[in-house]
């Protein structure tokens, strides 16, 4: 176990790397636990500095700015006929575009 507790206000040690890294049971070279020692230490200190900032009175956000969302209305505007949109269709079949099937025959 850690000699340095690991919280808000305590820096992030090689024991305590070592010591997650066993309790996740992943092997981790020398070089790996000095990088996220210190890569570690970084977040903490970032998040010690929001912690200041962000007070009871800050509402949570998940964007910066208020999303909206941007669609126009659905407004009935010229349609095409039946025979309009059959008109180049390459076979039709009872007022329907006929299609080759794709799936359980040889075409």
């Amino acid at each position: 176990m850690p000699e340095t507790p690991v919280g808000a206000s305590s820096e992030i040690t090689v024991e305590a790397v070592q010591h997650l890294a066993g309790l996740a049971r992943i092997a981790l070279t020398d070089t790996e636990v000095a990088s996220l020692t210190s890569d570690l230490g970084s977040i903490l200190t970032n998040i010690a500095k929001v912690s200041e900032v962000a007070g009871a009175d800050v509402p949570a956000t998940s964007h910066p700015i208020p999303l909206n969302n941007v669609t126009r209305a659905d407004v009935i505007a010229d349609q095409l006929t039946r025979e309009e949109a059959l008109a180049n269709a390459p076979e039709e079949f009872d007022g329907m575009f006929r299609v080759s099937s794709i799936l359980g025959e040889e075409q």
